[in-house]
């Protein structure tokens, strides 16, 4: 199998460079769609949730692939690499709320923190939007940067592409609730397939650019207890390499949900919030480099 080993790094300067397309970025259409779709479908069967599943994701990743195939050349996955990576947005929108907490505008922190988590954010404290905001960092850096990376890496535009489109419908219909219970459980067990190594890359990727051995030791005793079985693993190991408390209770659609603590240390604040950064960045840079030698390195070998 033939790695790509050379489309992170300009995917990922192009990121840097220009952050998201402010119009007409793809996902706003996908998205469009898929709430089309899922008003036409949703008949609360999980039969009619794979059928959707397919008609969202399918035709739009074959015709990439077909693309990809008939014009050749690296530059179509180094775009679509780069649509489908979410790093300098992440990072603009946890900036936002460090700077909303550095100013004292709790209110401003609560709406820009409610940009990134789909918790009820109207009653959180400093501490609490501080969490929240460290936990997007954290988890989003798996989902958005390292798992579109990963994909990138594996298989060029089609697989970046199907990741980023199954991603996102588990964003949009992968909740446990009367309505996506059961139209939405095939969306949020692809994207739990798909996510399973890019999540436990991304924990590794946050012990090497972090405090290894907490990292490691939150990763191997609190990972598991997460309702996420990707999302722990990333959580626990990044609050470890942090050395900061994570997790506990939260309030979704005014129900109070009961979390486990992840990680050990001190409590997150708006400065936790500029470490998590930090830490991602460290991680970017991390794979950026190690793809680019390998990148090299496999032109030596043929």
């Amino acid at each position: 199998m033939s790695l790509y080993f050379w489309l992170p790094a300009p995917a990922l300067l192009l990121d840097r460079l220009f952050g998201e397309p402010p119009r007409l970025h793809p996902l706003v259409g996908f998205g469009r769609l898929a709430d089309w779709l899922e008003s036409r479908l949703n008949h609360r069967s999980i039969h009619y949730g794979i059928l959707a599943w397919c008609l969202a994701v399918l035709p739009l990743s074959i015709a990439v692939w077909w693309l990809d195939t008939l014009l050749g050349g690296l530059w179509m996955s180094i775009l679509c690499g780069w649509l489908a990576i979410g790093w300098q947005s992440l990072r603009q929108h946890a900036q936002w709320v460090e700077q909303a907490l550095l100013a004292d505008d709790l209110p401003q922190a609560r709406q820009k923190v409610g940009w990134l988590v789909s918790r009820d954010t109207s009653q959180l404290d400093e501490t609490a939007v501080s969490r929240a905001c460290i936990e997007s960092v954290l988890e989003n850096g798996s989902d958005a940067v390292f798992a579109p990376l990963f994909w990138l890496i594996i298989g060029g535009a089609p697989a970046v592409v199907l990741y980023r489109l199954s991603n996102t419908l588990d964003a949009m219909w992968g909740y446990r609730t009367e309505r996506f219970e059961r139209f939405g459980k095939w969306a949020a067990r692809v994207d739990d397939v798909l996510n399973w190594i890019p999540a436990r890359l991304t924990a590794l990727t946050y012990a090497l650019c972090g405090s290894f051995a907490a990292a490691m030791q939150a990763w191997r005793t609190q990972g598991s207890r997460w309702y996420s079985p990707n999302a722990g693993v990333v959580m626990a190991a990044g609050a470890g390499a942090l050395q900061v408390q994570l997790g506990g209770d939260a309030v979704y659609a005014g129900q109070t949900k009961s979390r486990p603590s992840l990680g050990a240390g001190a409590i997150p604040d708006a400065h936790t919030i500029t470490r998590a950064m930090r830490l991602l960045d460290r991680g970017v840079y991390l794979w950026a480099g190690f793809t680019l030698i390998m990148g090299v390195g496999s032109v030596f070998l043929t």
